[in-house]
């Protein structure tokens, strides 16, 4: 029987290149996404033409089609040289999203190519996933650890009642310190490397510098870890492929940073915010110690990733109530995805349980977060949330969360600050003062490079430069 030829778009259809577009970062979306999603798909359906800093995208909107792009990996391809503005050279000079993109790893690879780096991801993910190993063991230790020394810390700083930032007191040191245990940083990764994180993920002007720069961090690190293997990820993902040369495992370091500070931190200050605001399913959850499910019904009111990483099109095809081109590029939006099944979810004819592990916080299809990646991820953000209402008798948001400043890109909406008024639970002791430390650039991790990273996050939270 021979083969089908593939469809073309019919004549007279009209091309995302000819259709008015309107810009989607804007103010109205910084204040509230989710009437700006709800908007465009009244008036497109269930996908959408959008501007992305002057540069039009689909964006899909509608849950089915947001799957379809996720999962149908022939003909939604994530290699950026498919993208055929790009291969045309029709995006605007120094186009601040393209950086992140031109940076060759296992989220932009497919085929036989993505499944190698995959393979990979999974031998070295291996040891810290089993809880029976002595990595996994040691890591899961570390994690409850360091966010205990945190909490401890606020009481030596604060009291055992006052005011708090539940991103930069907690969340994002304690990812800090997770990425410099689990990755045998030898060098302090610190506030700049997470900032540069952000700058890439938010698409600003300065996106391609910081790309450089956490880059160039990541390929010093597979190098001193080439010659100094232990027992870390870095090391060994050398084991896994051997062959690989310090610039790729160093993106793959870059990736694996991105996840694992910018994406799993949202994670946690999400599940927090949640629950402080009141949202009464995630509580209940909560309140019978389902601290799984409680995570999955935060990611589903919000996850993550609001607009995951782009798609283009292998070929022509119809999508929602347009015909894509072959080379177009598509945003999937797990925000607006989410809307659907919240609605599904509250209608008399389903189970509430029907939308609770269909979030898309760990992506979908050949492409979502690795098996180990996943448990990994939910290990820290589990035992990060536990530790919080644990140590914490009460706390409560010390802004309305209509007020409460996010950072709104194209990728990532995640909160700026989580700002709270606390009291701690009795019997949680104030950490001692570490001795002054001159530099953590030539510790190995482990509990030393900890206790340094902590004495530099103290004076950072209070002020003080960072000594090098």
């Amino acid at each position: 029987m021979e083969a089908q030829p593939h469809p073309t778009a019919p004549a007279g259809s009209p091309t995302l290149a000819a259709l008015p577009v309107e810009p989607l970062l804007t103010s109205e979306f910084d204040a509230d996404p989710g009437a700006v999603y709800e908007r465009l798909r009244r008036t497109y359906g269930p996908v959408a033409p959008v501007g992305l800093a002057g540069v039009p995208v689909w964006l899909a909107l509608g849950y089915p089609e947001v799957m379809e792009v996720l999962r149908n990996e022939s003909q939604w391809r994530r290699d950026v040289r498919y993208w055929r503005a790009r291969a045309e050279g029709r995006l605007p000079r120094e186009w601040p999203l393209l950086a992140g993109y031109e940076v060759r790893q296992m989220m932009f690879m497919d085929d036989e190519e993505h499944r190698a780096a995959r393979r990979t991801h999974h031998s070295a993910l291996g040891p810290f996933q089993d809880a029976r190993s002595p990595e996994g063991w040691e890591l899961r230790a570390a994690v409850a650890r360091y966010a205990d020394e945190l909490v401890q810390m606020l009481a030596a700083e604060s009291g055992s009642s006052g005011f708090a930032d539940l991103g930069a007191q907690y969340t994002r040191p304690l990812l800090l310190m997770v990425t410099t245990k689990l990755f045998g940083c030898p060098v302090e990764l610190g506030d700049d490397l997470v900032m540069d994180l952000w700058r890439m993920l938010d698409g600003g002007p300065d996106a391609g510098p910081a790309t450089g720069r956490a880059l160039a961090a990541m390929t010093r690190l597979a190098a001193h870890r080439r010659a100094r293997p232990g027992d870390d990820l870095t090391s060994y993902m050398l084991l896994a492929d051997p062959e690989s040369s310090d610039e790729q495992l160093g993106r793959e370091l870059f990736m694996n940073a991105v996840y694992l500070n910018d994406i799993t931190g949202n994670m946690v200050l999400n599940v927090l915010l949640e629950v402080l605001r009141g949202n009464a399913t995630v509580r209940r959850s909560l309140s019978a110690g389902q601290l799984g499910e409680t995570v999955n019904r935060a990611a589903l009111a919000n996850p993550p990733v609001a607009n995951m990483c782009f798609r283009f099109a292998a070929r022509d095809v119809r999508l929602g109530n347009f015909w894509v081109r072959a080379g177009d590029v598509v945003s999937p939006s797990a925000a607006a995805a989410h809307r659907d099944l919240l609605a599904l979810g509250s209608s008399h004819m389903v189970g509430p349980a029907v939308s609770t592990r269909a979030h898309l916080g760990w992506g979908a299809g050949p492409h979502q977060c690795p098996s180990a990646a996943r448990e990994l991820g939910g290990l820290i953000v589990t035992t990060a949330v536990g530790r919080v209402f644990d140590h914490f008798a009460k706390a409560e948001l010390t802004l309305p969360p209509d007020q409460l400043p996010w950072r709104s890109g194209p990728v990532v909406r995640g909160l700026r600050l989580l700002p709270v008024r606390y009291e701690l639970a009795a019997g949680v002791l104030p950490s001692p003062r570490p001795e002054p430390t001159p530099s953590i650039h030539g510790t190995h991790g482990g509990d030393g490079h900890a206790r340094g990273l902590l004495a530099v996050l103290r004076r950072l939270m209070h002020g003080g430069k960072k000594e090098g």
